[in-house]
């Protein structure tokens, strides 16, 4: 298959079997596109989905978001995991209101310079709130072209992968191909083509169970019920997990995550 056939058949398969209807889709808001890449990250689509809508009703400009207290985004992203992307975000969010007068930017290195934003979600950001071209690699985009190119090697560089992208990047289309290769990609993994092992930049999901995110998860589900003593939080996940909890707390805590009154620790 040459790169100009893969383009091709990308593009079919979008117009056939696009999702078309995916909130973020719908809108060019660079703020509105900015939260949906952040929730994104490590997070299947189907999960994202109500998270972002309630986000959203919750904190629907940059202003809005960049207004609230750290707490009150913190218990908006409950559930979500990677709690500490919602502090990034709401750092990104101040920063737009006091650098950019309250404007996301969509150029990528000014995207880049925001909390949170690397240079995958800034790519992606400008790509589908500003058209903005530029080459990149996520993990729906490796799959599909591993799967036209290199189905039969291990250990493929993302250098090779952004090679192929290259040659097939239709100039001028970015948000409609960007779109359309991550459906594609997912089809793929849908389908059973489970290719990302192959490449080289592949780096495997750590267990959730037993992990410092979970004990992170823990202490944060807890603090948006209710301020805690330091002897209740040390019980949330049972007596052989108590250091783990005390580590990951001291933790929150210098992240300015979690913030302690007197005896109770609350959300800031």
């Amino acid at each position: 298959m040459t790169p100009g056939q893969f383009r091709a058949l990308v593009f079919v398969y979008y117009r056939k079997s696009g999702r078309h209807d995916l909130p973020w889709r719908t809108t060019h808001d660079p703020y509105r596109i900015l939260v949906s890449e952040i929730m994104l990250q490590q997070t299947q689509v189907e999960r994202v989905i109500p998270f972002y809508r309630s986000f959203l009703k919750r904190f629907p400009t940059v202003r809005a978001l960049a207004q609230a207290p750290l707490g009150d985004v913190l218990k908006a992203w409950q559930g979500l995991g990677y709690n500490r992307r919602a502090k990034m975000l709401h750092e990104a969010a101040k920063l737009v209101v006091k650098s950019h007068k309250g404007k996301v930017p969509v150029t990528i290195l000014e995207l880049e310079a925001l909390p949170g934003v690397g240079p995958y979600t800034a790519r992606a950001v400008a790509a589908f709130a500003a058209n903005v071209d530029s080459v990149f690699v996520e993990t729906n985009l490796r799959t599909a072209v591993i799967h036209h190119f290199f189905a039969d090697r291990e250990g493929v560089h993302d250098k090779e992968i952004l090679e192929v992208l290259t040659e097939a990047y239709p100039k001028g289309r970015a948000r409609e191909w960007y779109a359309a290769l991550m459906d594609y990609g997912a089809h793929l993994k849908r389908s059973g083509a489970r290719l990302n092992a192959r490449s080289k930049g592949y780096v495997k999901q750590s267990t959730f169970a037993g992990s410092d995110r979970e004990a992170r998860g823990a202490i944060l589900k807890s603090l948006t019920k209710a301020p805690a003593t330091r002897a209740k939080l040390l019980k949330l996940l049972g007596g052989d997990r108590k250091a783990q909890i005390e580590s990951n707390l001291s933790k929150l805590l210098k992240e300015e995550m979690v913030v302690k009154t007197g005896a109770y620790y609350r959300l800031p």
